[in-house]
């Protein structure tokens, strides 16, 4: 739930499919295809993050089941439907939109185009052609938070997320009770940037944390997290990654990641239409399903005690089991 870098052919294809621009076919010639899947993410590919990710699963649908494949990155909530429309009147057979925003329009649009599956990432809605993807993130987030107050010398925290989305909130409480589980008097300090691009922004907000006293930043933030990161390093303090394996973006400054493994998730939604038995429901995916993990940053796994370390390991093993259920505030709603 991944792209680390950007390859010349992602620039070509952003190229081609550039922000807010029509939805036009990329990848295999169309006598030569299976089924045509289309993706529309809130931001640029180049995050290494959640759009990134996701496009990855794209690629991945692509190579996979040898699928006529497009992205469309929308500009606002008006491109949304239009968007949608677009793909389900050209008659492709599955339509992602990538994130909890998309849900909506994606009702709206559905029912107007039977024959087009729309599936929304984050999503919860639910119709004759529509379905959701619900990632338990706050799973992944509680076991950042445990980490992250036993590297803490102040104490303090810093969550910052892109917009004030439910299911980013929902991360951000969950990192919280990770870290009171470890130290109950750890403050921890939320803010939204505004946007989920802005990377001076994220570095601003980061930076004005830091003088706060936060040495560890756990960022929900995309293209905007990677000014976070940047600040966290010049700062040398700890940020915490998010949506993909983050590690080699800043791998001295980074303790370790909350990754959602997208390309696997999307290709198995992808495969259940290809061969035409899927099921719209809520499809529910966390750690015990091995789609969301916590991943040490390896150059840094000696920064994290050892007992610490253990009991990750055992809440892990009992999140997975269904044994340790968080409390319904941190989970009503899933990651983005």
């Amino acid at each position: 739930m991944l792209i680390r870098r950007v390859a010349v052919t992602l620039l070509a294809v952003l190229a081609a499919c550039g922000k807010g621009e029509k939805p036009a076919a990329a990848g295999h010639d169309a006598a030569k295809s299976g089924i045509r899947v289309a993706l529309l993410t809130p931001g640029p590919i180049s995050d290494q993050a959640w759009n990134g990710g996701a496009y990855a699963g794209l690629m991945r649908i692509k190579d996979s089941l040898g699928a006529q494949v497009s992205h469309v990155q929308t500009k606002s909530p008006q491109d949304f439907d239009e968007n949608f429309r677009q793909y389900g009147s050209q008659g492709y057979d599955l339509v992602f939109g990538h994130g909890f925003e998309f849900q909506e329009a994606a009702a709206r649009v559905a029912k107007d185009f039977p024959k087009t599956i729309y599936v929304t990432t984050s999503g919860h809605t639910v119709a004759a052609n529509l379905a959701g993807m619900d990632f338990a993130f706050e799973e992944g987030a509680y076991l950042a938070g445990m980490v992250a107050a036993s590297v803490s010398k102040s104490g303090i925290l810093g969550c910052i997320g892109g917009t004030e989305l439910p299911p980013v909130k929902a991360s951000f409480k969950a990192f919280e009770l990770g870290a009171k589980s470890v130290n109950p008097k750890a403050q921890v300090l939320t803010g939204y940037i505004g946007n989920w691009e802005d990377v001076s922004a994220g570095k601003e907000q980061a930076l004005a944390y830091i003088a706060r006293g936060a040495d560890v930043l756990f960022q929900n933030a995309d293209a905007a997290g990677l000014g976070i990161i940047q600040a966290a390093r010049e700062r040398k303090v700890f940020a915490v990654g998010a949506n993909a394996d983050q590690n080699g973006v800043a791998p001295e400054t980074i303790i370790g990641s909350v990754v959602i493994d997208l390309p696997h998730a999307l290709l198995t939604v992808a495969r259940e239409v290809q061969e035409k038995h899927f099921t719209p429901r809520v499809i529910s995916l966390g750690l015990k399903d091995e789609v969301v993990r916590w991943t040490v940053n390896p150059k840094l796994a000696n920064a994290v005690p050892a007992n610490i370390t253990k009991s990750v390991d055992s809440v892990r093993a009992l999140l997975r089991s269904g044994s340790m259920h968080l409390p319904v505030g941190a989970t009503s709603d899933s990651s983005r």
